[in-house]
């Protein structure tokens, strides 16, 4: 009987001391998968010219940052399951926690450019960007300085894997540097979102609200809040564990899980602007076969309320024209009533 209770307790402290490194490889592989879905699906919608502009960009560097911390964390996980008594190296560790902690940072400048759509570099003025951008941009830089103190306080003082393994608990207990940059993403997020609604609803006012203009501004506002409110309750609840509680295996979670969720925010918002420019590439390639017959016929367009003509693109202040038709069908749209006019107004 001692012999089996023995047994027994070896096997209970086995699967405890491994149970938080499973979770953390059932957390990446679940979020790593989603984020492989959601690239092949960016690249499926998107066109040649989205493709050219920095926000595709920086969302397919998020995608590979967020699954090159999966791999790292799985790496660290894994190798603590399956071979408890032969770690990873420490530079895989330090990693792991680098890419943990800093692409936030990232993630949400990638929001930020969305302020670009309602203030352009070209035609603003300098003071107005820097009154706009400073603090979001000085926040950030305290970020970054603060994660780097926080980092290199925490793996400079050890000198093994197993070591900061150790750590882990009186470093993770009320860290002040973790605190500090949770807190500024907070005011980093809220700053950068109200802002961009604030305009956006300023920009909109004088446009008629009806047909697709409306739909397209009430998905804008609930892509922009879902990618503040998600990212603002998982701080929220970082801050709670850490000053909480001492075991850093909630908080982790709750760290990794808000990589993801972030990278996935940012994402569905460039996919459903990615999804109406291919609709429209798709719309215009239609209207060629039209234009090449000896008398086009117009159709209506279910996504702007107007002809098919053109588009006109808020951006800052004033508005692009986007036409492919002819200089004919351009006089006509000229001659178009304003009501019709505003109905043809596309906001991204």
């Amino acid at each position: 009987m001692s012999s089996d209770a023995a047994t027994e307790i070896i096997i209970n402290d086995f699967v405890a001391a491994i149970h938080p490194n499973f979770n953390y490889v059932l957390t990446d592989t679940a979020f790593s998968a989603c984020l492989l879905t959601l690239l092949v699906v960016l690249f499926a919608f998107s066109t040649q010219e989205s493709r050219r502009r920095l926000v595709f960009r920086l969302n397919v560097l998020a995608i590979v940052v967020a699954l090159a911390l999966g791999i790292f964390s799985s790496l660290v996980s894994g190798r603590a399951i399956l071979d408890p008594f032969n770690q990873v190296s420490k530079g895989i560790y330090i990693a792991s926690v680098v890419f943990a902690v800093f692409p936030p940072v990232l993630y949400d400048s990638i929001l930020l450019t969305r302020l670009f759509a309602l203030y352009p570099v070209a035609n603003t003025p300098r003071i107005t960007l820097l009154k706009i951008f400073a603090f979001p941009l000085c926040v950030k830089c305290a970020r970054v300085i603060v994660l780097s103190f926080g980092v290199n306080n925490y793996v400079s003082s050890q000198l093994s894997t197993a070591s900061l393994e150790q750590e882990q608990s009186s470093a993770w207990f009320r860290n002040p540097y973790m605190v500090s940059e949770w807190t500024m993403q907070i005011a980093d997020n809220m700053y950068s979102v109200s802002i961009f609604l604030y305009n956006l609803h300023l920009r909109t006012s004088l446009i008629k609200r009806a047909g697709g203009i409306a739909q397209r501004i009430r998905q804008i506002f609930y892509i922009s809040l879902a990618n503040f409110v998600f990212p603002l309750i998982f701080n929220i609840a970082q801050i709670i564990c850490i000053t909480t509680d001492r075991s850093p295996s909630t908080g982790t979670e709750l760290l990794t899980m808000n990589n993801y969720i972030t990278v996935m925010g940012v994402l569905c918002a460039t996919l459903w602007f990615s999804g109406t420019e291919w609709v429209r590439s798709r719309n215009e390639q239609s209207r060629d076969h039209v234009f090449s017959s000896p008398k086009p016929q117009f159709a209506r367009d279910h996504v702007a309320g107007g002809r098919s003509g053109s588009d006109v693109v808020v951006i800052g202040r004033g508005a692009v024209t986007l036409d492919t038709t002819s200089s004919d069908t351009k006089a006509d749209s000229r001659r178009l009533p304003t009501p019709e006019k505003e109905d043809k107004y596309t906001l991204v």
